[in-house]
Order: C-alpha cells, then sequence, then structure tokens
C-alpha cells in the first residue's frame, strides 16, 4: 500500500453510483409533462368549443323545424321555435314568414357559446331555415 492514497478506493465505489444516477430518467416524465400540458390544455379547449359549435348548430336547426312546423298549421311560429332551447340560447332570433301564401319559412340565429355556455358569444351567429308547404284545413 505504499503509492496508494488514503481514501481512493472509496471514491472508486462511489462513481459507479453517480454514473448510474446522471444516466437514470428519474424525474424526465414530470418534466416531459409539464412541456406538453399546455398544448394538451388548448387541444382540450378547442375540442370543447367545436362541441359547442356543433351543439349550436344542432339547436339552431331544430328550431327552425320546429317552427316552420307550427307555422305551417297555423300557430305561433315563434314561440314554437323558442320552446326547445335550453336557457343559454335563449333569445335566438327567429324570424318566420310566409304564413298564407303557401309556403312557410322559419330563419333562426344563435350565437356560439365562447366556451361557457350563457356567459360571452362570439360575434358571427349560426344561421338555420327551414321551410314547408302550409297546410289548409278541410
Amino acid at each position: 500500500m505504499r503509492g496508494r492514497a488514503v481514501g481512493v478506493g472509496r471514491r472508486s465505489r462511489l462513481r459507479p453510483r453517480l454514473r448510474l444516477r446522471l444516466r437514470s430518467d428519474s424525474g424526465q416524465v414530470a418534466i416531459e409533462f409539464l412541456g406538453m400540458a399546455p398544448t394538451i390544455i388548448i387541444t382540450l379547449v378547442l375540442l370543447w368549443q367545436c362541441v359547442l359549435l356543433g351543439y349550436t348548430y344542432t339547436l339552431a336547426g331544430n328550431a327552425a323545424d320546429e317552427a316552420v312546423r307550427a307555422g305551417a298549421v297555423g300557430k305561433a311560429c315563434q314561440q314554437a321555435g323558442e320552446k326547445d332551447l335550453p336557457g343559454a340560447w335563449q333569445g335566438a332570433e327567429i324570424r318566420c314568414g310566409g304564413q298564407g301564401t303557401g309556403y312557410v319559412t322559419a330563419d333562426v340565429r344563435m350565437k356560439v357559446p365562447v366556451l361557457v355556455p350563457g356567459l360571452i358569444g362570439f360575434p358571427i351567429p349560426v344561421q338555420a331555415h327551414a321551410g314547408a308547404v302550409e297546410e289548409v284545413p278541410h
């Protein structure tokens, strides 16, 4: 043990542990998740907004169909169109026309909510149109 310094053997035993720790992936998943979290959240928000847009289109089409169906038999067109609308979509603009001419039409304009129904809406409305032949009682 003549040329050997004190503690050299201990240092050589720690080196493999240090190398193993530097090469391990512990914590890597957390860092990758934090990096991807904004992308995931933005994607979910955009998907939710697409769901609201599609649901508004469906509601507008159904409101136009209900309004023109009621107008074709001589009932109140606007009230029939608004009857089945959920609370956040109330206040849709429903115009009925053509009663007494043989062909009844209904036009519906609704605002698409931004993320939460009932708070604010996009400035560009969703439009739907429906028409039906007016029924004449016998």
